[in-house]
């Protein structure tokens, strides 16, 4: 008989064993999940570049929004104002020497904003002092847009002028609508 040992035998049958199951284990998976490893990985790694570009273009957008959104409050917020025709006479009447505003006729809405038309007649002691109540409603509570032509009158204690006014007010349900549109076509 041979000089081998029965345990021996069985350590070298197991270790055989062991052998082809890591060769055959080794063939069969994991070279192959490795090479599907490696494509996902060069994939994952173009992906994050591109995450990391859009999130680099996204805060640098972002940025300059809120920059803007800092800028502009005063007028983000005179959007959101309800057009109140006694404050705006108590707050020009300064500018004239007789304001009177007519009831608000809502118009059709523009893209994202409700648009109400007001009517004025007033009575004013020089032209300078309606330039100076343009300049003030730049400047006010409201977004107005007044209407050309303004019809100024010469009158014997001064001058009589007649002009409509387009008030500017956010529809929040537009808006988001006309957002939601936006977003989509982009």
């Amino acid at each position: 008989m041979s000089s081998i040992s029965r345990p021996h035998i069985y350590l070298l049958i197991v270790t055989l064993f062991l052998l082809i199951f890591v060769f055959v284990f080794s063939f069969e998976l994991l070279i192959p999940k490795g090479k599907e490893y490696r494509i996902l990985s060069v994939d994952m790694k173009k992906e994050i570049r591109k995450f990391r570009q859009y999130k680099d273009y996204s805060d640098t957008k972002l940025g300059i929004v809120q920059e803007l959104q800092q800028k502009n409050r005063v007028i983000i917020e005179a959007f959101n104002y309800n057009f109140n025709p006694e404050k705006f006479q108590k707050q020009y009447k300064e500018y004239f020497s007789k304001l009177q505003i007519s009831p608000k006729t809502e118009l059709k809405n523009e893209k994202e904003f409700k648009v109400y038309e007001v009517n004025a007649t007033s009575q004013i002691n020089s032209p300078k002092s309606f330039y100076n109540f343009l300049d003030a409603v730049n400047k006010g509570d409201w977004i107005i847009s007044v209407n050309f032509p303004i019809k100024f009158k010469r009158k014997e204690d001064g001058i009589s002028s007649s002009f409509t006014m387009k008030v500017y007010k956010i529809d929040k349900k537009l808006a988001l609508h006309g957002i939601k549109n936006n977003l989509l076509n982009n």
